[in-house]
């Protein structure tokens, strides 16, 4: 089969940073099925595991997470899915990536595609669903149901893959008032349309613009990006008793800027149930035909926004270096061999 991968971390500039190869398709076992492959997205984690971890001498790495696929095969203890199914999902960190021809995956972290989207647009959503659903609902704690929620969420980087889909579901799926962040106006304006109810420029002091706005106190935040440069500013105007939520690796955090406040500090990182099997693993497989039905329903909407063409490495390349640049809105998909 056809994949694309690396032999060692290298700057996204240099031709050998990402290669296309063959390699044998691999056979599922277990609750493994194999997929398919016809639509993939690149996304922030592909980069920096590209660049921290270099496979064992002689091998090659296949990154890639999120796909959008036909079930081609399964293995013996597998009862969720059958050939000729289409699935979409985020595979595992510790497993080879989806930017191959065929993928296996365990079953209990695939959902099945929205009928209503092609692949390049159910590929655009897995990862950046199953991080926000989290993110939301189990590490802040927000209530699902659209009764009034008198305190407002602050999503920092709203423009971005996992923002992108977390103004959806806290827009649609709960009371709470959704404020993003965003610094240029096209990105602005794409958090707006998202259903944002407003949006402030993170580049900018943002206590003041807060105040201005009158809004419910802020009681929640998901940091999802530039965390070490605006936490201590957001301890200074969230609300106390707040909860506090990130994706990023911020070099710099201290947990004690909250401590004042009683404000819980939450880590988000939707690879944990598959990598360490725990016993709510299958909440990645209802989970995702939830966001299935509710893309099904029109409550929400793909987050594509560019398709970068077939899987091949020099589109890889390309995703890498427009992720790497911090300029990237929504999600970018590659489609087809």
């Amino acid at each position: 089969m056809k994949a694309v991968g690396y032999k060692k971390s290298l700057p996204i500039e240099d031709q050998d940073a990402l290669i296309d190869f063959e390699t044998a398709k691999p056979e599922p076992k277990g609750r493994d099925i194999r997929v398919a492959v016809k639509a993939i997205s690149a996304n922030p984690v592909d980069y920096k595991v590209r660049k921290r971890a270099a496979p064992p001498e002689g091998e090659t790495k296949i990154l890639g997470y999120d796909a959008a696929g036909i079930v081609d095969a399964v293995g013996p203890d597998v009862t969720l899915f059958k050939p000729g199914d289409e699935v979409f999902y985020a595979g595992s960190i510790l497993r080879q990536g989806t930017n191959s021809e065929f993928h296996l995956v365990d079953e209990r972290i695939v959902g099945n595609k929205p009928k209503s989207l092609s692949f390049a647009q159910a590929a655009a959503l897995p990862l950046t669903s199953i991080t926000a659903w989290e993110l939301l609902f189990d590490r802040l704690g927000a209530v699902p149901g659209k009764s009034v929620d008198p305190r407002t969420l602050l999503i920092t980087g709203g423009a971005g893959g996992v923002g992108s889909i977390l103004i959806q579901l806290a827009r649609r799926l709960t009371g709470l008032t959704v404020l993003a962040t965003a610094t240029r106006p096209e990105s602005q304006k794409w958090c707006l349309d998202l259903g944002a109810h407003a949006v402030i420029d993170h580049g900018k002091p943002m206590k003041e613009q807060i105040e201005s706005l009158r809004l419910p106190p802020v009681a929640l935040v998901a940091s999802l990006t530039f965390t070490d440069q605006h936490y201590k500013a957001i301890a200074e105007f969230m609300a106390p008793q707040g909860r506090f939520g990130l994706i990023d690796d911020p070099p710099e955090f201290a947990v004690s800027t909250f401590k004042g406040k009683a404000i819980s500090v939450h880590w988000e990182s939707m690879f944990t149930r598959s990598s360490f099997q725990t016993p709510d693993m299958i909440a990645q497989h209802h989970l995702l035909n939830d966001v299935s039905d509710l893309i099904d329903k029109g409550v929400l909407r793909t987050t594509l926004d560019q398709t970068f063409g077939t899987i091949n490495a020099a589109n890889l390349k390309r995703a890498h270096a427009l992720l790497e640049s911090g300029k990237s809105r929504g999600k970018i998909v590659l489609e087809g061999w």
